[in-house]
């Protein structure tokens, strides 16, 4: 409701959004959460700063100057305005402590996971599977087109896969449009094409979410090549349904899976390549998964460290600046 309006300069040079305090107190708010927003140092109600992650530090060729020193800055300011800072791993935690070792605000880690609505669990996975074109034995990578998502590592994989004369077909949905760097999905398909790998790397664009957990629940396995996640919501749907995982070997992945699934490094195609082999070669039938019975607790756990974080943020003055919460 406050897309387009005017609230980000009064609430930097004023210190309030006034338009939306009004909205929150109307509401009878009791906490606010900021993402990538920011309602100002005087806002009278308690506020909790949710940082995804903190790229910009550790990938910074990534972000155009401009694009990171404006995300830098609106850190920077809810860390100056007192907020408690809302991360989603122990591995962003880490990172914040790296970045920001002189802040003294709370810090709740909160690990979110994922519940698929059974709305979207109607569907036949075969159907979804037939409409695209694609063979029973397939990989999925569900990312959008950044480069930090290392697409390439995948093209490069799959072409020393047809060098050794093994089919392997990887599936990609997502959106081709990054802001920071317009030319990265073309630059991909034409190595694709460079390569012949137009039949072994298909893209289906973005596509519905029903079909996005009709596709993850019948293939061979995940694939997430990325160099860089704060929580991965694509490895936490695969979790959610039991899906094995191919995963490139970054702290977070390592954190979300407990060592529950394969890993390569995020430059090692060969790795990669043979991983792709051998699930592709235990493969021979279409298994179809439903929500893994352990779902429930993860999703329960996740609703409680969330209403902690709320509740500390409320009650400010129980907790020491400066303390972590799980």
């Amino acid at each position: 409701m406050f897309d387009g309006q005017p609230g980000l300069a009064a609430a930097l040079a004023l210190g309030l959004d006034r338009g939306a305090a009004a909205a929150f107190r109307s509401a009878h708010v009791d906490v606010v959460v900021e993402s990538a927003r920011f309602f100002g140092w005087r806002l009278a109600i308690p506020a909790v700063a949710w940082i995804p992650d903190l790229q910009h530090h550790s990938l910074p060729q990534l972000f155009p100057r401009t694009a990171r020193w404006r995300r830098e800055i609106g850190f920077r300011v809810q860390l100056a305005s007192g907020r408690t800072i809302m991360l989603s791993s122990e591995s962003a935690f880490r990172d914040f402590k790296a970045y920001y070792p002189r802040a003294s605000n709370r810090v709740s880690v909160v690990r979110f996971a994922t519940q698929p609505p059974d709305a979207f669990l109607n569907i036949d996975p075969s159907e979804v599977i037939a409409a695209y074109n694609l063979p029973t034995n397939y990989f999925y990578l569900p990312n959008q087109f950044y480069r930090h998502k290392n697409h390439q590592l995948v093209v490069d994989a799959l072409a020393i896969l047809k060098r050794r004369g093994v089919e392997v077909v990887v599936c990609a949905s997502g959106s081709t449009e990054d802001r920071r760097e317009p030319g990265y999905y073309d630059l991909v398909n034409a190595e694709i094409r460079k390569r012949g790998l137009d039949t072994h790397f298909r893209h289906l664009g973005v596509i519905p979410l029903p079909h996005v957990y009709a596709l993850l629940r019948a293939s061979t396995a995940l694939l997430n090549p990325s160099r860089f996640e704060g929580w991965s919501t694509t490895v936490e749907e695969a979790k959610s349904f039991g899906v094995p995982m191919i995963l490139s070997d970054i702290e977070v992945h390592r954190e979300q899976t407990a060592g529950a699934a394969r890993y390569f490094g995020v430059d090692d195609a060969a790795a990669l390549a043979d991983h792709l082999m051998q699930l592709s070669g235990q493969s021979h039938r279409q298994v179809v998964r439903n929500i893994v019975p352990q779902q429930d607790g993860r999703v329960r756990a996740f609703a409680a460290s969330f209403a902690d974080a709320m509740r500390r943020a409320v009650h400010r003055g129980v907790d020491q600046p400066g303390v972590k919460s799980a």
